[in-house]
């Protein structure tokens, strides 16, 4: 089974019209505003997931500061996901200090979301605020033993659209604030995961903590697999494409030439991602 963990899907009234979408969403328009920023529904990823051989996606939105807006687009995902037949799994997003983050959260968990994500702090970075903030949020993903997807990225080299001001000491407080939620680190987590071989605390805060792949090709070179695998296993590692950023076989040609085993890229393409949102494999 392949499981794309990292993918965006908008509604037809913004990928149609984004435009009008830009005020008061400096976020959305920084990373939407170039036409070459695609934009797809769930049409278009259930036909590329059939083309290149994906099983299932975890589909989620936007961060936005509108709260109504940031409900109507999760209430988008929920329904992509339930008329998939299984295909997509629908993850909560919103802005995370927003007056409703905690109750947009919970409604989406109990209309069976499979998780929340992708988190992404644009402003501020996974300052002291902004744990505080997702500290109820967290709480609830426990609840339900839903996986919580945090968007972060390296802090060095060029800067791109969406790259924030998150340094690696946010991302470890992050995770050692946070212990017992299953926490997936996008972007491979800024680098972070260099990190599993201190030999003081790192065992007990990041036994809960994955990674996913997405942009990879972009950022990374295809070695990164291999040097993940010999630091923290194929376990962790998942495999997401950020489509459609990127398209599924982009990402495959790059595993089928970074020297793993098969059983590692087993893993990394969908054993591992099925542990971690507990689907049968």
């Amino acid at each position: 089974m392949i499981i794309d963990f990292h993918t965006h899907l908008f509604p037809r009234q913004i990928r149609e019209n984004r435009e009008r979408f830009f005020s008061g969403e400096p976020a959305f328009e920084l990373l939407y505003k170039p036409e070459k920023s695609k934009l797809c529904g769930g049409t278009d990823i259930i036909a590329a997931m059939d083309e290149d051989g994906v099983d299932k996606s975890v589909v989620f939105g936007f961060p936005w500061q509108d709260e109504d807006l940031s409900r109507r687009h999760n209430d988008y995902i929920l329904a992509t996901a339930e008329r998939s037949n299984g295909r997509l799994i629908g993850f909560a997003c919103f802005d995370v200090m927003a007056e409703n983050a905690l109750s947009e959260a919970r409604r989406c968990l109990e209309a069976g979301a499979g998780g929340i994500g992708e988190l992404a702090l644009y402003r501020s970075g996974i300052d002291g605020e902004a744990l505080d903030r997702l500290a109820p949020i967290m709480d609830a993903a426990r609840e339900f033993d839903a996986p919580v997807l945090i968007h972060t990225n390296e802090p060095v080299g060029h800067m791109y659209p969406g790259k924030t001001p998150v340094t690696p000491d946010q991302i470890w407080n992050l995770v050692a604030r946070f212990p017992e939620n299953k926490v997936v680190l996008a972007h491979w987590g800024g680098g972070i995961f260099f990190f599993h071989m201190l030999k003081k605390q790192a065992k007990e805060l990041l036994e809960n903590v994955y990674y996913d792949t997405a942009a990879s090709p972009y950022l990374y070179d295809k070695r990164i697999y291999r040097e993940a695998c010999d630091i923290i296993g194929p376990e962790k590692v998942l495999y997401g494409s950020d489509f459609p950023l990127l398209r599924p076989m982009r990402y495959f040609k790059e595993i089928a030439g970074a020297g793993l085993s098969e059983e590692e890229a087993k893993k990394i393409l969908g054993e591992s991602a099925a542990k971690v949102l507990g689907i049968e494999s």
